[in-house]
């Protein structure tokens, strides 16, 4: 028959193993979650370590092709300098061919041979030959810069004196010394020139 003491002991020891069962529920899901955050920092990782991978493949691509178009560009700067070079070279070469028929004209009005009986067929024969030098460098574009009577610019002339004129308005050029050169719009040398004051008092 049981007794007072044994309900007691039976209710204290059920009450003990529900205690049990609960802390047990409560570590297995403490266990549980320990877990699933471990899982989640290791993916979280192993996204940060991917991301990472291909910015640094991105960077070393960009690299490269910036290497690739330093390398093109020098190729293009050295092909096309060589180029130049030799454009140069050959218009060079075109004018002192030219410049040599000049040369040879001169060879033959100084040689005894052929010196002329009288003085002014040897001028005259210097002229032709001054008129084929002048020719040459005509077709190469070489100009003269003769201002007379122009406003003076200092682009164009170098002013060595000024002077009163009856005749040349003040600012304008009343004397060339020594004449100018320019090739299409480049200014190979000045023309030095006397520039006008105007009238006299």
């Amino acid at each position: 028959m049981a007794t007072a003491r044994d309900s007691e002991w039976e209710n204290s020891s059920g009450s003990e193993q529900n205690q049990f069962s609960g802390d047990s529920a409560e570590f297995g899901q403490s266990g549980e979650s320990d877990e699933g955050n471990g899982l989640n920092e290791t993916n979280k990782n192993g996204g940060s370590e991917s991301g990472s991978g291909n910015l640094q493949a991105e960077v070393q691509d960009l690299k490269d092709k910036n290497l690739r178009l330093y390398a093109e560009f020098e190729n293009f700067r050295r092909r096309t300098s060589k180029e130049n070079f030799e454009l140069i070279a050959s218009a060079n070469a075109k004018l002192i061919g030219k410049l040599t028929d000049v040369l040879d004209n001169f060879e033959l009005a100084f040689d005894p041979k052929h010196k002329a009986a009288k003085p002014e067929d040897f001028e005259k024969g210097i002229k032709l030959i001054f008129a084929k030098f002048k020719d040459i460098l005509s077709e190469e574009g070489l100009t003269e810069v003769n201002p007379v009577g122009e406003e003076f610019d200092p682009n164009l002339h170098e002013a060595l004196m000024q002077q009163p004129s009856e005749t040349v308005p003040e600012n304008h050029v009343a004397q060339v010394l020594q004449k100018g050169y320019k090739v299409k719009a480049k200014i190979l040398k000045h023309a030095k020139v006397i520039v006008s004051t105007g009238k006299p008092d």
